[in-house]
């Protein structure tokens, strides 16, 4: 279960005979029967990695007819390269506005011959699939790519056999408008943020914890407890990031970089002491990171919401810990906007 799933029941691990969308009760007998089946001639498993900007996205998962979805998309986009419906299953389920620099999915594709209908064919290469299914996504609103695709089992589950997921969360803070490069890109806190104080709640918060105040109410997760194996914040350059004019003179004498050179940071966050006409203060931008094996619904958020709190000083470190205790929802305060949640990446055994 993952931050953004778990008000819905699980997909099932199917693979139809055919490539048609399925009743429930229909994918929980396919999933018994795929379990014990290799792949047949002309049906292959792929695993596909995408990423997306999620703002004009309702979400991942498919839902009534008039939204847009990820899956929807996708759908579509394979349904014109093959011919054929198939059904996609997200490894995380991401929220409307929430973005993807890599979400895993995986879909059963049948080849038909289209010159001798009936005739099965071998799979298509990863990279055939890769560049066809493209072609028609950017013909859409261009805000989704497939990244990657690889073959994998017959019982391959994109979502059941992940084993680790990392989600960043961006966060640009000072007093000046946001930026029209960062709309819906990032939650913007108009006050300074204490890193020292946020990298203390965050201690306070890694680990094996009974989450309950860290997860919204139509959460259908059976446990509360979760193991969060990385929770920090860190500053970082501002995105996009372009040089200063003292920047350039730096780095040319000095042959240093944004990445590896501190004396930097203050410029990254307000830019040159005197700014002439048109040219803007930058922001200070930092990136929280969770990553663990599996999410309560809006987990993440709220992490961030309390997180934020502490850097702005409306919560103390100590209420942070007092929150963790309540195990209680009502405890927290408001979640963070989804605009600035990205879920950064899924892991998986593979060969």
């Amino acid at each position: 279960m993952t931050e953004e799933n778990n008000r819905q029941s699980p997909e099932s691990v199917d693979r139809p005979t055919k490539i048609l969308k399925l009743s429930t009760s229909d994918e929980q007998d396919s999933e018994r029967t795929t379990r014990m089946a290799q792949n047949p001639k002309g049906i292959q498993r792929y695993l596909v990695a995408i990423e997306y900007i999620g703002t004009k996205f309702s979400g991942a998962q498919q839902q009534a007819p008039h939204c847009r979805t990820v899956v929807g998309v996708l759908q579509s986009a394979f349904h014109k390269f093959i011919g054929q419906p198939v059904s996609i299953f997200c490894s995380s389920r991401t929220d409307a506005g929430v973005h993807a620099l890599s979400n895993v999915c995986h879909v059963d594709v049948e080849r038909i011959s289209k010159r001798k209908p009936g005739e099965v064919l071998p799979p298509h290469e990863p990279s055939v699939v890769k560049k066809a299914v493209n072609h028609f996504l950017q013909r859409n609103e261009g805000d989704i790519m497939i990244t990657d695709v690889r073959c994998v089992a017959a019982d391959f589950h994109a979502r059941y056999k992940a084993q680790e997921r990392t989600y960043f969360y961006r966060l640009l803070s000072g007093p000046e408008s946001l930026s029209t490069f960062e709309k819906d890109r990032a939650w913007h806190v108009p006050e300074e943020l204490d890193l020292s104080a946020m990298q203390k709640a965050c201690k306070v918060l890694e680990g094996l914890h009974d989450f309950s105040s860290f997860r919204a109410s139509g959460c259908q997760a059976k446990s509360p407890i979760r193991n969060l194996d990385e929770l920090n914040v860190i500053e970082v350059c501002p995105s996009p990031y372009f040089p200063s004019t003292k920047e350039r003179e730096t780095q040319n004498l000095m042959g240093e970089s944004c990445g590896n050179s501190n004396q930097n940071k203050t410029e990254w966050s307000i830019g040159e002491s005197s700014l002439g006409f048109g040219m803007r203060r930058r922001h200070r931008c930092f990136v929280v990171t969770a990553r663990a094996r599996s999410f309560l619904y809006h987990q993440v958020r709220f992490l961030v919401g309390a997180i934020k709190s502490v850097g702005t000083g409306d919560l103390t470190v100590s209420d942070v810990e007092r929150i963790l205790e309540a195990k209680s929802v009502t405890a927290n305060g408001p979640m963070a906007p989804a605009c600035g949640l990205y879920l950064a990446h899924v892991k998986y055994d593979l060969p």
